[in-house]
């Protein structure tokens, strides 16, 4: 029987390849047994019993039902750092369009007619002078694959460059330069940048977090980047600090009508990852936490459930979906053992109020899963044989 992948928008061909003779793979498939997503919105989908993972090729996931996937039973992948080159280049753009006012010029110079066009353009110019961004002092608010590739870049180009990550990885940290200071809160890099750029998720700790109070201890004339969500920045508050001059440029990739209306923002059509390299990246490796999570119940990468990846060494896997509540091991093992059953292998990790088991045997047992499932706090359970992949 195929494994079935729905695809609810248009998927990089270079990811899609990967798929072999197993798979069957459309945007037609019904009783899916993973989705494949970029922008599509799926909190009114209806998702069937067969539904065991949504990868989307991309970072955010804003447009995916989190919690009722997890609740469901439904891991739910994303691809961070897959458009981190992108979204980098975007940023440095923008670094230097908040400076030169160069699309203000350019806009200004197709006004220009006549035989002194030349003359004309010398002796209007100097409306469009802007500083240098070398020497001034660039504050990152989230250093993950995004802000550390900005960063260092920022470092390429003579910036003095803050950085404020409280939760930063430690493969993030060895890949950040030794030339970029820690700062110790955002409110310092509020006080100290010139220009500040923003590369932090989108929930409830991090709405609004550039506002009136935030924006009150940025410098006067400060430069201000948001490519990553909206829900970041309010809107009306910069809006307002713009008209009084106290944010010299905005930009963004996520605007509304009288954002972009607004003189001194710079409202871009949402194109951080709209690169074919991005676009492949994303939908490779989309397809490989797919691919990997079906076939052998890895689990790397997901925004519901911890990351949890072993090697297969028997012939049978079973993977179990489950409340983070005490005892659940010993249940497993217990029903294991009542079934004559013999583990070779287990691992258990846990996220938050849930957590996933892997365990490893040789025997099988074709009603275990539902004898698993029959416990309390169990979410979904399920057998992968070696042998079918």
């Amino acid at each position: 029987m195929a494994i079935k992948i729905k695809t609810m928008n248009k998927i990089s061909n270079k990811g899609l390849a990967l798929f072999d003779e197993r798979y069957e793979v459309g945007d037609e498939i019904t009783d899916e047994d993973a989705i494949l997503v970029r922008s599509a919105k799926l909190h009114d989908y209806p998702m069937g019993e067969n539904l065991k993972a949504i990868a989307r090729a991309g970072a955010g996931t804003n447009n995916i039902p989190v919690k009722e996937c997890a609740d469901r039973g439904i891991v739910v992948f994303n691809t961070p750092g897959a458009n981190a080159n992108a979204v980098k280049e975007l940023v440095l753009c923008s670094l230097f369009l908040s400076s030169r006012r160069v699309l203000e010029g350019i806009e200004w110079t197709k006004t220009i007619t006549g035989d002194d066009f030349g003359k004309q353009v010398e002796a209007g110019k100097k409306q469009f002078v802007g500083p240098e961004i070398e020497g001034k002092t660039l504050g990152i608010i989230g250093l993950g694959a995004i802000g550390v590739a900005v960063a260092n870049a920022a470092v390429k180009l003579g910036m003095n460059v803050i950085g404020y990550d409280p939760y930063i990885s430690v493969n993030a940290a060895w890949k950040l330069s030794k030339w970029v200071k820690k700062a110790a809160s955002q409110d310092e890099i509020f006080q100290e940048a010139d220009y500040i750029t923003i590369h932090v998720p989108a929930n409830d700790e991090t709405k609004n977090m550039i506002n009136a109070k935030a924006i009150n201890e940025m410098k006067p004339g400060v430069h201000v980047l948001n490519f990553a969500r909206d829900a970041l920045v309010n809107t009306d508050d910069m809006i307002d600090a713009l008209k009084k001059g106290k944010v010299a440029r905005y930009i963004t990739d996520f605007g509304t009508e009288a954002l972009a209306h607004t003189d001194n923002a710079i409202v871009m059509p949402h194109l951080g990852a709209s690169t074919p390299e991005s676009e492949e990246n994303c939908a490779t490796m989309a397809v490989e936490e797919v691919m990997d999570f079906l076939e052998n119940g890895n689990i790397r990468n997901s925004v519901n459930f911890p990351t949890v990846v072993e090697p297969r060494t028997t012939t049978y896997r079973l993977c179990i979906i489950h409340k983070n509540i005490p005892n659940m091991l010993a249940k497993f093992a217990g029903t294991i053992a009542k079934k004559d059953m013999n583990i070779e292998n287990m691992v258990n990790k846990a996220r938050g109020d849930y957590a996933y088991t892997i365990i490893d045997t040789n025997d099988l047992s074709e009603d275990i899963t539902k004898a698993i499932e029959k416990q309390e706090g169990v979410i979904k359970a399920r057998i992968i044989a070696k042998a079918l992949f």
